[in-house]
C-alpha cells in the first residue's frame, strides 16, 4: 500500500536532494524545504540544490580505494547524484570530480520536474510534528539548531571546516607550471592535473609567509565557543585543517601533506621537486582550477599575496577565496538508529553531515538510505540496515556506535568495516580489493530486493 501522507524533507543539499528523489521515486508526495536562496549561509554561493561548497571532487573514483566503493555502491542502489555526479565529469586522474555548476543545475533540473517533488523556497524553524528527513547539512540555520537541540535534550557537537580558493587557468604561468599526476594515473599524456613546483628556497618563505598571515575574525554565528576558548587545531576536523594551521604544526608538515612532491617529476629538471601544489579542474571548459589541499581563513588580502608566492601564481587571478565556516553535527551514537531513523520518533530521520558522516559520497548515501527508509516507514514495510561490510552499512554503524568521548566525523575507509577472514600474504591493495569484492557481494544480495522501487 502507498501512502499518501506527505513526507517533508528539511535541506536541499546533498543528502536532502538524494532523500527527497529516492522517496518519491517509490511513490511518496515529498515537499523539500530550501531555505537559499532567500537565507543564505555565509558559504553557498547559489539558490541551486546540491551545490557542492568546498571542492569539486567527490573523492577517488578506484574500485580499491574506500571513496571509489562507496561511490560503486551508490551506482547500484540507484543514486540520482551520482548519476549526475558521472554525467558532468571533468578529468582528474583516478577521482570524480564534477564540474559544479552543471553537477547541481542538473541535480535541481531533475527534482524540479519531478511531479512527486515540491520545492518550497522557504526557511523551517522548527523540526515539524509529521514525518520528516532532517538533511540541513552542516551549516543548519540557528533556528532549526536550536529546535534540534531541544528535540534532542543535549547541545549539538561542531567543528570547523574550511573552502579552497580557485583561480582562472590563463592566470596561471605554465612556463613554470606543468600538468601531470601523481604517478601518471592521469586520463590523457598531459595529465589531470596542473602542478606549481617549489624548491626549498622557495618552499621556507612561503611556509613564513602563511604563519605571519592575518586571519578572517570569525564570524557571529561562529563565536559560540565556550567562554576562553581560542580558535585553534582542537576546533578543526582533521580532514579539512586550514592550510595555515596544518603549517604550525612543524616547518615540513605542508611538503608532507597537501605540498607533497611524491610521484611528480619536474619536465624543467628531470627531478622531483622539493614541494609541489597541485590545481584541480573545477569547471568543464577547465577555465577555472581549485588549490588543492589549500582550505584556508586567511584574510582575501593575504591569500592573494601569499599564495602568489607559489611558482605558476604569481600573477594568479581569484575567482574564489578561501573561507571557513562552522559544521554541525549531532550525537549520533545517542540519537539514531543505522537505519538513521531517530530514536525518539519513529517518523523522523536524519541524514548527512549533520548525522556524522564526512564527504561528499557519505552525505549522498545517508540521504539515499534515509529516504528510502523514510518512504518505507510509511508503507509499513522494514527498514533497512545496510550490512556492515558494505562501506554505507559501515558509516551507519560508525556514527550509530561511537565512543561520544572521540566522536568525529567519518569518511569512508576500510578500517571501519568487519576485518576479512584473512589478510596473510595480502599487500595493501590486494587487501583493499578484497574488502571492495566482499563489500558488493553483500550489497549484491539485498539490492534487489530491498532496493527496488515501490511502484
Amino acid at each position: 500500500m502507498i501512502s499518501t501522507k506527505p513526507l517533508i524533507v528539511i535541506g536541499g543539499g546533498l543528502a536532502g536532494s538524494e532523500a527527497a528523489w529516492q522517496a518519491a521515486e517509490r511513490g511518496i508526495p515529498v515537499r523539500l524545504h530550501e531555505m537559499r536562496p532567500a537565507k543564505q549561509t555565509g558559504a553557498h554561493q547559489t539558490g541551486d540544490l546540491a551545490e557542492l561548497i568546498c571542492s569539486n571532487s567527490l573523492g577517488s573514483n578506484l574500485p580499491d580505494r574506500a571513496s571509489g566503493l562507496l561511490k560503486e555502491e551508490l551506482r547500484r542502489m540507484g543514486s540520482l547524484l551520482m548519476a549526475c555526479a558521472d554525467a558532468h565529469a571533468v578529468p582528474a586522474g583516478g577521482a570524480l570530480a564534477v564540474d559544479r555548476g552543471a553537477f547541481s543545475s542538473d541535480v535541481t533540473r531533475r527534482l524540479t520536474e519531478h511531479p512527486g517533488i515540491e520545492i518550497i523556497r522557504e526557511e523551517i524553524t522548527r523540526i515539524p510534528d509529521t514525518p520528516a528527513i532532517v538533511a540541513g547539512g552542516p551549516l543548519t540555520s540557528e533556528s532549526l539548531s536550536n529546535d534540534i537541540a531541544r528535540l534532542a535534550g543535549q547541545d549539538h557537537l561542531h567543528f570547523y571546516d574550511a573552502i579552497a580558493p580557485i583561480v582562472h587557468a590563463e592566470s596561471i604561468d605554465m612556463n613554470t607550471a606543468f600538468r601531470a599526476s601523481r604517478y601518471d594515473r592521469g586520463t590523457e599524456e598531459s595529465g589531470d592535473y596542473i602542478n606549481c613546483p617549489m624548491t626549498q628556497d622557495e618552499y621556507e618563505p612561503f611556509v613564513d609567509a602563511l604563519l605571519k598571515a592575518e586571519r578572517i575574525p570569525l564570524r557571529a554565528f561562529e563565536q559560540d565557543l565556550e567562554e576562553g576558548v581560542r580558535a585553534g587545531p582542537q576546533e578543526f576536523f582533521e580532514g579539512c585543517l586550514p592550510i595555515e594551521i596544518m603549517a604550525g604544526r612543524g616547518r615540513d608538515a605542508l611538503a608532507y601533506g597537501p605540498l607533497r612532491p611524491v610521484g611528480l617529476t619536474d619536465p624543467r629538471t628531470g627531478r622531483r621537486p622539493y614541494a609541489a601544489l597541485q590545481l584541480r579542474q573545477d569547471n568543464l571548459a577547465a577555465t577555472l582550477y581549485n588549490l588543492v589541499g589549500f582550505q584556508t581563513n586567511l584574510k582575501h588580502s593575504e591569500q592573494k599575496r601569499v599564495f602568489r608566492m607559489i611558482p605558476g601564481l604569481e600573477q594568479a587571478e581569484f575567482l574564489r577565496y578561501g573561507e571557513m565556516h562552522r559544521n554541525t553535527f549531532i550525537s549520533s551514537p545517542r540519537l539514531l538508529y543505522p537505519t538513521l531513523q531517530f530514536r525518539k520518533r519513529n517518523d523522523l530521520f536524519f541524514a548527512g553531515q549533520i548525522t556524522g558522516v564526512e564527504g561528499y559520497a557519505g552525505n549522498i548515501a545517508t540521504g539515499l538510505l534515509a529516504g528510502i527508509n523514510a518512504a518505507r516507514w510509511l508503507q509499513n514495510q522494514p527498514l533497512i540496515e545496510c550490512p556492515r561490510e558494505t562501506m554505507l552499512g559501515a558509516l551507519c554503524y560508525y556514527v550509530t556506535h561511537a565512543d561520544l568521548a572521540d566522536f568525529q566525523p567519518m569518511k569512508a575507509n576500510f578500517g571501519i568495516l568487519p576485518p576479512l577472514e584473512s589478510t596473510q600474504k595480502m599487500g595493501k591493495r590486494q587487501r583493499a580489493g578484497a574488502y571492495s569484492r566482499r563489500a558488493l557481494d553483500a550489497l549484491d544480495g539485498i539490492v534487489a530486493s530491498t532496493f527496488r522501487r515501490e511502484a
